[in-house]
């Protein structure tokens, strides 16, 4: 066997494992796409996502309140988490040498890996204990924590791959270096920070750990932010414990909407991310 030959051997080979081991990763994916599409769709009508859940043991009901209940508490940790990790990531990547931006990356990266259970806990502490109530707010709270990690890596790691002429430039012609950042860096990272945060949005919609601590759960449709709520995630929890098969259907059909959240918001990133670049080519 020539060189040549065994080149385009060892390549194809190469090739065919890399297919493989894709083909391995995507696997685990489409069987639980498979299972909570197959059991969901069973429970999935209009009265699941305008009805209230039903007694104990009644059949029907939905989960009307859990779906604005998730609603409410993402868009708490949001509004905590996001400002907050892009100012951390741009401190960061600013300061990258200084001592505090290596204590605050280690700090992102070491919350970044506690379980969440330990987050949940440590909202309750803070946020439920002193005021002795259970709340939207300690669960907004507490997925914020879990958000800002993300965000602040994703942001840091994205504002070092803009191109250092591109600050330069921006301060050559007068700029503060306040004003280089949050004008021309930070728009040029634009679309990968965001991406960066609808992947935090899709990680802590679906925890339920923290929730069972801070927010717990409520039967009844509330949007008051110093009350116990009703989430998704801790429905499907309950649900999916119970010794009733109407609520086993439910749980699935709970599971299934939380996936098509997390698809939807992919697939809006995707599009917007898709548009900004478009914008700064365009300008």
């Amino acid at each position: 066997m020539t060189r040549n030959s065994r080149r385009r051997l060892v390549s194809s080979i190469f090739v065919l494992f890399c297919g493989a081991s894709v083909l391995l990763a995507l696997v685990p994916l489409a069987l639980i796409l498979f299972f909570v599409v197959t059991q969901g769709i069973q429970a999935l009508n209009l009265e699941f996502f305008t009805s209230m859940p039903k007694p104990v043991g009644e059949p029907g009901g939905g989960m009307a309140n859990a779906i604005v209940g998730t609603l409410i508490l993402v868009s708490l940790g949001s509004l905590l988490a996001v400002p907050t990790g892009i100012l951390s990531g741009i401190y960061m990547s600013e300061f990258s040498g200084t001592r505090f931006a290596f204590a605050v990356r280690f700090a992102a990266d070491t919350l970044n890996g506690v379980p969440s259970i330990v987050i949940g806990i440590f909202a309750y502490g803070i946020a439920v204990l002193p005021f002795k109530q259970f709340s939207a707010l300690a669960g907004g709270f507490a997925l914020g924590i879990m958000m800002i990690p993300i965000v602040a890596r994703t942001t840091e790691e994205l504002l070092l791959l803009v191109p250092g002429t591109t600050r330069e430039g921006a301060l050559a012609l007068g700029a503060t270096r306040a004003r280089a950042v949050f004008t021309v860096v930070l728009p040029a990272a634009l679309p990968g920070i965001l991406t960066g945060v609808v992947l935090a949005l899709a990680r802590i919609a679906g925890e339920t750990a923290p929730l069972l601590f801070t927010s717990f759960n409520n039967r009844f449709f509330t949007t008051r932010l110093d009350q116990p709520i009703s989430s998704l995630t801790v429905q499907v929890f309950t649900y999916a414990i119970s010794p009733y098969a109407d609520w086993h259907r439910q749980a699935w059909a709970g599971a299934l909407v939380l996936v098509v959240i997390v698809l939807a918001c992919s697939i809006l990133a995707r599009l917007a991310t898709r548009r900004l670049e478009r914008m700064a080519r365009g300008s």
